[in-house]
């Protein structure tokens, strides 16, 4: 009986390999929410008010590489930042939506201005806003420090917390099973 089992499960784990393999070759675009999945979900305040965030210069040359590749990239962010703009921007992210409080119209947004259709798209969120997108993407995922009802309707959670390199992690993934990593 135990033989039975493990075989069971063996299988059951090849079936889902498989599956995450299919959904990194069908991608074609990659949408990030900022605060927890860019940076680490800390946030430093200056006398002055303004707010200071770190991100992995890491994540940002695989930005610029999937970018070079083909892969559109956008952002959806509930954070107004010209400093992140600036970054993105810098990046070449071309979709960058930023004070969104409800994620599922900027999405719908960039399919529109894309012309790609859900399941062409991953995204990659870390706190109850992106549940919404989270669920109606053709690959989602977040980074391992996400909350529990993230984790719980992700396609893949990467080994990495936010601002840790999670960004470059997916992206990484994706590009060397379609042949367009470097």
């Amino acid at each position: 009986m135990s033989a039975l089992i493990g075989n069971a499960d063996t299988d059951y784990r090849t079936v889902e390999l498989v599956h995450l393999f299919d959904k990194l070759k069908m991608l074609r675009a990659f949408v990030f929410d900022i605060d927890g999945v860019f940076t680490d979900n800390r946030i430093l305040v200056t006398d002055t008010g303004e707010y200071l965030r770190t991100m992995n210069v890491r994540d940002g040359l695989v930005v610029k590489m999937a970018i070079e590749a083909g892969f559109q990239v956008g952002i959806i962010t509930g954070g107004r930042s010209e400093g992140i703009r600036k970054r993105m921007t810098d990046l070449g992210v071309s979709e960058y939506y930023s004070g969104v409080n409800d994620k599922w119209p900027a999405m719908q947004s960039f399919l529109q201005r894309t012309g790609l259709p859900p399941t062409a798209v991953c995204y990659m969120g870390d706190d109850l806003p992106d549940v919404p997108v989270l669920r109606k993407v053709g690959l989602s995922g977040c980074p391992v420090d996400a909350i529990p009802e993230v984790l719980a309707v992700c396609d893949y959670v990467s080994p990495l917390p936010g601002g840790a390199g999670c960004v470059r992690d997916i992206l990484e993934k994706a590009m060397k099973l379609q042949n367009k990593w470097k």
